[in-house]
């Protein structure tokens, strides 16, 4: 503006100056009095113009073609101007004109006016028409591709059209009843559209590629795959708040959220929300045991050429994962749900809080669902019928086992029965038919009741009801139900279906679980009716058991079931980590039922008479001294050592050292039982069953003491376990206390089990000294010629060696059997020798007798140990000292040295002062000084403490 502003001065000024300069020219010419001056004056203006002159000629020459431009340019706008003078002021004379006619026609214009307005509103009308009467076909399109929003927005539009600016059109009138019908049935299917995709959507999108599986079950890690399968985000992920639109050109289920919105965003376009949200509760319950019909029939379908009956749970759990792959689907997609409604009633929507759900109402409906069907798979009507309690303390026995072992009636002869057909081929081909086609009966199993308020029907169960399919499913159900807990935030910490699930194990499985395992062993521990005698300790596994449990061995039935039953527990620890205390408190209640049991039965066999007086071993045994002294030898301490392994260095003994332990134990046993005149009489066993017993006891108790130690080993005390140490555990931390007494017991089987071991080692010596005694002190040794047979206890005594040889064999382990019969020639010989001093006299028939006793027992003892027992040469040799002269043997004593002791050499030298009654006491005072005095000076000489 500045710049326009100089331009229109700069043209005035410049016309100022020119007049100026031309009038300061005059008043210089006319007051000059100088004529020269004047004329230099006027020369001098004269010459500027003259170059004034020559410019504007150059210029005009220069420009001459732009100036005549100008010039023509000029002239036409001044003729164009001159026409529009006259051309506006022949309009005002127009104006003026009209102006003037149309005062005087004034209302005829009204009316043509108003009849414009209402030949417009008619046109507008007419397209409305036209536009409604399509609604019906742009209605049924837009639903057809599911673009219920602008559908709904169409038909309220529509409707509400019809029933204001065109009320009053009666030709619309079947239309308007049409759309407000379908207006009034749209909310309808918005609500079955929702159920569609809250609960169809939710259906497994891989149970297409199921039943090609070989196993015939659906396996976790296919469930696994499944999660996120229809493009779902979680719902803490969706976003909300925003506009809800909708785009005609996509399809709006692939993004189910933003078509929930849109569904939930059309039902309030037509104010149903109350409706809505009342429609979807009442449909949670159906809709969720239709979701278990389909799955169960689906996995029946898929598994039904391959159903394997011993598996049965695998096909619950199955089941289980599946359905609450779904149920999580539903619960999520029923958050979207309530999140959008949420969002509308923000908005400032009138809707009463009661008529709407929440969360806790859907989790609700499903926990009841889920107690349904548990209670039908776990078979909670029937087992409820005929509950079977848990006892209050499983610290303490609920049945008093020892009344089984109190002390009975003589035994009644047993009639044995020849043979049996329970294990033929025919018994077993048909029992197995029968077991298998009873293994998936369930015909009658179910409760209709229940069913029928599932939707299920009775072939439509995965597998037959048992209590037991809590073992499967307990730890992906607790998940679930911490997923519930987390889900609805419970005020008292447990959800309903926690309370049902809790009470079931703790009033119906445990108690049954107690029952069942009772029942087991005390068909296991039972009293044979017949002879009332114990038959817990008694009958032995078949070979094809031994072989599938990897023992050489026969293992007591009574063992093996209850090592089945303890392992049937441990399973449960593992399956049911929650109750693993009560699991644990079984098994030691059922361990303190068996060591009775064993004990018992134990104690029968060691005792002998009314009085319960027990065998010599078995009190030997039990005694102290013997059994440190026992438990310290080479020879047990070897038995200890597992297999693979070798003695340390300094557990290894030499030659010497190993004769002089023998010689020990054969001095303490000697000493024990020599000690009076008297012979043993009742004080062995005599049934030579009943040491096959014992051992069959010893090598099943060790056997299951070693399985329970490991078990033992393998627990953690919950107050010092670490988090470390419970996660790579097998089982779960339990009470201390309840791991102490489990310990404890493992620890009194170990110590019985060693016991029996040490009574069957103590039993076969005692039997040496049962049928050694008398050979000295009832036999004659000073006989006639003929009689040189082995006397008749030495033939017993070889006997019952073999007997308990053969029975010993087959029950214990060659290391064992070694233990039991090695060294046995030294006590043998060690018996014989020390029985000199019993003999009255000796000729040398009985000479020959004795060394014929040592020489069959020598023989015996080689066939059972398979090496020399050059012992019994050495007490061969002992007693043919007694051919020689008492002096020659002193004489050979000073050239040769001692081979025996000092004791040894005196009852020879006594025995042989008896069988000579001519020698006269004087004579044997003198050989024993001469004797004391040459052992005692000779190298070898040692005297016999």
């Amino acid at each position: 503006m500045e710049n326009n502003g100089e331009k229109n001065v700069k043209p005035a000024a410049k016309g100022r100056e020119t007049s100026e300069f031309l009038m300061a020219i005059v008043r210089t010419l006319s007051t000059s009095a100088d004529f020269e001056q004047r004329e230099k004056e006027k020369a001098r203006i004269e010459k500027t113009f003259t170059q004034s002159d020559k410019k504007l000629v150059e210029l005009v020459s220069e420009n001459y073609q732009d100036l005549t431009q100008i010039t023509q340019d000029f002239s036409t706008i001044s003729k164009s101007v001159n026409d529009a003078r006259e051309k506006i002021k022949k309009i005002k004379d127009d104006l003026s004109s009209c102006k003037t006619l149309l005062h005087c026609k004034r209302d005829e214009l009204r009316r043509l006016w108003i009849e414009g307005v209402e030949q417009k509103t008619m046109v507008a009308m007419l397209e409305q028409i036209e536009q409604i009467k399509e609604v019906p076909t742009k209605l049924d399109n837009l639903l057809l591709k599911k673009h219920y929003l602008h559908g709904t927005e169409l038909v309220v539009n529509a409707v509400a059209k019809l029933e204001n600016q065109l009320a009053g059109v009666e030709a619309l009138r079947d239309l308007k009843a049409e759309l407000i019908t379908r207006k009034e049935q749209l909310h309808e299917v918005l609500i079955e559209e929702l159920n569609k995709q809250i609960y169809i959507k939710a259906q497994t999108p891989n149970f297409s590629s199921l039943p090609g599986k070989k196993t015939g079950s659906l396996s976790k890690q296919d469930t696994l795959k499944r999660k996120g399968g229809n493009g779902v985000p979680p719902p803490e992920k969706m976003e909300f708040g925003k506009e809800v639109k909708e785009d005609l050109n996509s399809n709006p289920e692939d993004d189910p959220t933003h078509f929930i919105a849109i569904l939930v965003e059309s039902l309030y376009m037509l104010r149903k929300i109350p409706e809505a949200a009342e429609g979807l509760k009442i449909r949670i319950q159906p809709e969720l045991s239709a979701i278990i019909a389909r799955t169960s029939q689906y996995i029946l379908e898929s598994t039904s050429n391959q159903m394997d009956a011993s598996n049965q749970s695998q096909y619950l759990l199955d089941l289980l994962e599946n359905i609450f792959y779904q149920f999580r689907f539903v619960a999520n997609m029923h958050k979207v749900v309530l999140r959008n409604l949420h969002r509308i009633i923000v908005s400032g929507v009138p809707v009463r809080q009661e008529c709407l759900y929440d969360k806790t109402d859907v989790w609700s409906k499903i926990q009841a669902v889920v107690e349904l069907l548990l209670r039908e798979y776990l078979d909670v009507e029937n087992t409820s019928a005929s509950r079977q309690r848990a006892p209050t303390s499983f610290d303490e026995p609920s049945t008093d086992i020892n009344s089984f072992f109190a002390k009975k009636r003589p035994a009644k002869p047993k009639k044995m029965a020849l043979f049996r057909f329970d294990a033929s081929i025919h018994a077993i081909s048909t029992n197995s038919y029968v077991d298998d086609s009873r293994a998936f009966d369930t015909g009658d199993l179910f409760s209709s009741s229940l069913l029928a308020e599932m939707g299920l029907e009775k072939n439509q169960m995965v597998c037959k009801p048992s209590v037991y399919n809590i073992t499967a499913i307990f730890k992906p159900l607790e998940a679930f139900i911490r997923e519930i807990e987390d889900a609805i935030a419970c005020q008292d910490g447990t959800s309903i279906l926690q309370s049902f699930v809790t009470d079931f194990v703790q009033n119906i499985f445990l108690g049954h679980v107690h029952y069942t395992v009772s029942t087991s062993i005390g068909s296991a521990t039972k009293v044979d009716e017949e002879d009332e005698s114990f038959d817990a300790l008694r009958h032995v596994v078949d070979h094809k058991t031994q072989k599938e449990l990897g023992v050489n061995r026969p293992l007591l039935t009574s063992t093996v079931t209850v090592d089945k039953n303890l392992q049937e527990l441990r399973e449960l620890m593992q399956d049911l980590p929650d109750y693993a205390d009560q699991f644990l408190n079984m098994i030691c209640n059922t361990l303190k039922e068996y060591r009775d049991t064993c004990h018992s039965a134990y104690r029968e066999i060691v005792q002998y008479d009314s009085d319960e007086r027990r065998v010599i071993s078995a009190m030997w045994a039990k005694d102290e001294d013997i059994s440190r002294f026992l438990r310290s030898l080479p020879s047990w301490r070897s038995l200890q050592v597992s297999q693979g392994q070798e003695l340390a260095s300094e557990d290894v003994c030499s030659e010497e050292e190993i004769k002089a332990l023998n010689s020990k134990e054969a001095q303490i046993l000697i000493s024990n039982l020599t000690s009076s005149d008297g012979l043993i009489q009742q004080e062995i066993i005599t049934d030579v069953t009943q040491m096959r017993t014992i051992a069959n006891v010893h090598e099943s108790l060790e056997w299951f003491s070693n399985r329970m130690k490991d078990f033992s080993n393998g627990l953690s005390a919950r107050s010092t376990a670490t988090a470390a140490e419970s996660a790579a555990s097998e089982y779960p931390p339990v009470s201390e206390k309840t791991l102490g007494s489990l310990r404890n017991l493992v620890k009194d089987f170990q110590d019985l089990a060693e016991i029996c071991l040490l009574l069957l080692h103590l039993e076969v010596r005692v039997h040496c000294f049962y049928f050694l005694l008398p050979v000295a002190k009832q036999s004659n040794y000073a006989g006639p010629i003929d009689d040189l047979d082995p006397d008749s206890n030495v033939l017993k005594l070889n006997k019952d060696l073999t007997s308990m040889e053969e029975v010993l064999q087959q029950s214990l382990q060659p290391k064992k059997f070694k233990y039991i019969f090695e060294s046995l020639g030294f006590l043998v010989a060690s018996i014989l020798m020390n029985s000199i001093q019993y003999m009255k006299k000796i000729n040398e028939n009985g000479i020959k007798k004795m060394c014929r006793n040592l020489f069959a027992i020598q023989q015996n003892l080689t066939n059972i140990t398979m090496s020399r027992e050059s012992d019994l040469d050495h007490a061969r040799q002992y007693y043919e000292l007694l051919y020689i002269n008492p002096d020659d043997v002193i004489t050979m004593i000073a050239e040769k040295g001692s081979q025996y002791t000092f004791q040894e050499y005196t009852e020879l030298v006594k025995l042989h002062h008896r069988s000579h009654p001519a020698l006269s006491p004087s004579q044997l005072e003198q050989r024993m000084q001469k004797l004391k005095d040459v052992f005692f000076k000779t190298p070898n000489g040692e005297c016999d403490s």
